[in-house]
């Protein structure tokens, strides 16, 4: 028996690779308004199934932020606030969306008051809202997303729409 000087790699050894890395529109569409109905059919009211789509975007951007980091060879943590906000607004929400986020805004009012917006949210492009639940927006997912990400690097975070229970027109999304 003779060895052929390469050795086998086993799975564990193999680098994490980025994949294609693309979702379709379409299928992200289905997918999210089946999490839409799924969340609708667990709760009983409007601010009970924005809590539960927010839980559900806390897990996915913990998982996102795991993932970014053990991809990212540099292993840079960032400890300044707004640096941690320009990474969400750039490099994350290009990974998410494929495309930068359209503004990030610094409150007059407060030092520590960021306002991460987006115009025209995907999540919400898809969702056809009932008039009984037109108080609805589906991007607290989101929300949910940039809140782990945000307490994952070690960063307070206080959402006052969500603890408030007000939120911004449907077609606009503000952090």
């Amino acid at each position: 028996m003779s060895l052929t000087g390469r050795t086998r790699l086993s799975i564990l050894d193999k680098p994490l690779s980025k994949g294609k890395g693309e979702v379709s529109l379409s299928c992200f569409a289905l997918l999210f308004s089946e999490v839409v109905q799924y969340c609708q059919n667990k709760s009983q009211t409007v601010p009970e199934l924005q809590n539960r789509l927010h839980d559900l975007g806390k897990t996915v951007g913990s998982k996102l932020i795991d993932l970014y980091f053990v991809r990212e060879r540099t292993g840079k943590r960032e400890i300044k606030l707004l640096n941690i906000l320009l990474f969400v607004k750039t490099s994350l929400w290009k990974t998410l969306f494929g495309k930068e986020a359209d503004k990030l805004e610094h409150s007059n009012d407060d030092e520590n008051t960021y306002y991460l917006m987006e115009k025209e949210p995907l999540v919400n492009r898809f969702i056809s809202v009932p008039r009984d639940k037109s108080s609805l927006n589906c991007a607290v997912f989101i929300a949910g997303i940039i809140e782990a990400v945000l307490t994952g690097t070690g960063f307070v975070l206080f959402l006052p729409e969500l603890s408030s229970g007000r939120y911004r027109h449907q077609d606009e999304f503000a952090v």
